[in-house]
């Protein structure tokens, strides 16, 4: 890679060399490194953009050669594109965490669906009387599936079964399975067989449970060691896990942003004007903006309505002017960007009540 950035630069002949790629993680995490490291302006352009773009360029394939070229074609007449900036050691090693963290969840949120899928073929009953999210349910399907296994055993039995293996209402779980199992006398066929994968689904669905509080428990630790961590957790409903996702978000810093508009513009909360002849004013959501930061935003403003007073009154004054509930929350999420960015800028924490300045 070093021969390919030497190469590059001797037929630039002593011009300035402008970088582009789509891709800021992953496979090209060395060459990235090494054109930061070499002081190298390298530009990024989103692969939804690329897309785009291509379809304005003669042809119809795609290869890697097509996307090489429109990629350098966008870099050189674009001058919207976010520069790529090295990030601090802890805010790259909390966007690998999250990264990891968001597959395991979306693992599990795949796990989940198969596992009630599979136990609505043979029981839907049950399906329909547990939450397959929570551990106790999930503990139950591990030793008994079939409506006819959970009679046999009875409630003092089930009970008894589940309180050993330290299951929380173990009593309110076993009559709920047994209430379910009175229901349906019936066995379908293949029933043996949908058990055994009940059982391996319901043990994959915790162990991926236990990876995600494994990995929450090293993202809390290493957001915690952040020099920002403080100040983010100080808003209400910013917790380790937003809060780690928001500096990985952002580089660990907000030095790329000169403003909170420019920030709101990254999250998508900044509305972007459609405007055409004599029709202006017409503003619409945003198509390129980061997805996780927009969430950040998104979802502690729907905890701080229930949990912080001045974004309750906020989020109240919104909704007696008219607005509907998602348009208010949209409007407290913009506002608590230009919050959070102020409190970044200035060192300081949120309070409730901020300190009123006594005249001179």
């Amino acid at each position: 890679m070093l021969k390919l950035i030497g190469d590059v630069l001797a037929l630039a002949d002593g011009d300035e060399v402008t970088w582009a790629i789509d891709m800021t993680g992953g496979e090209p995490a060395l060459l990235l490194s090494l054109l930061l490291a070499h002081d190298q302006e390298v530009l990024y352009i989103p692969g939804r953009l690329v897309n785009r773009a291509a379809d304005g360029y003669r042809g119809e394939g795609k290869t890697d050669a097509r996307d090489a070229y429109v990629i350098a074609d966008q870099a050189r007449m674009r001058r919207d594109l976010r520069p790529i900036r090295p990030g601090d050691e802890a805010a790259i090693e909390l966007r690998l965490l999250t990264g990891r963290r968001a597959d395991l969840v979306e693992d599990r949120t795949r796990a989940v669906n198969r596992l009630r899928g599979t136990l609505l073929s043979m029981f839907p009953a049950l399906e329909r009387s547990l939450e397959l999210t929570n551990v106790g349910p999930l503990k139950l399907l591990t030793g008994y599936q079939t409506p006819a296994a959970i009679r046999r055993a009875g409630v003092a039995r089930l009970a008894k079964w589940l309180a050993n293996r330290k299951v929380r209402n173990a009593r309110s779980l076993a009559e709920k399975a047994v209430e379910a199992a009175e229901r349906q006398y019936t066995s379908v066929p293949g029933e043996k067989t949908i058990a055994r994968l009940v059982h391996t689904l319901a043990e994959e669905v915790m162990t991926l449970n236990e990876h995600i509080t494994e990995i929450d428990k090293l993202i809390e630790g290493r957001f915690r060691e952040h020099e920002l961590a403080d100040i983010v957790e100080s808003v209400p409903g910013i917790g380790a896990i937003l809060g780690a996702e928001f500096l990985a978000a952002v580089g660990g810093s907000l030095e790329g942003f000169d403003s909170p508009d420019a920030l709101a513009a990254l999250a998508g909360v900044a509305p972007a004007p459609r405007d055409s002849g004599k029709v202006s004013g017409n503003l619409h959501r945003p198509v390129t903006y980061h997805r996780r930061l927009q969430r950040v935003f998104y979802t502690s403003a729907l905890v701080s309505v229930r949990c912080d007073p001045n974004s309750r009154k906020f989020y109240d004054r919104n909704r007696a002017e008219g607005k509907k509930h998602v348009q208010a929350v949209l409007a407290l999420t913009r506002r608590r960007v230009n919050v959070l960015w102020a409190l970044i800028r200035d060192r300081r924490c949120y309070l409730v009540a901020p300190p009123v300045t006594e005249a001179a």
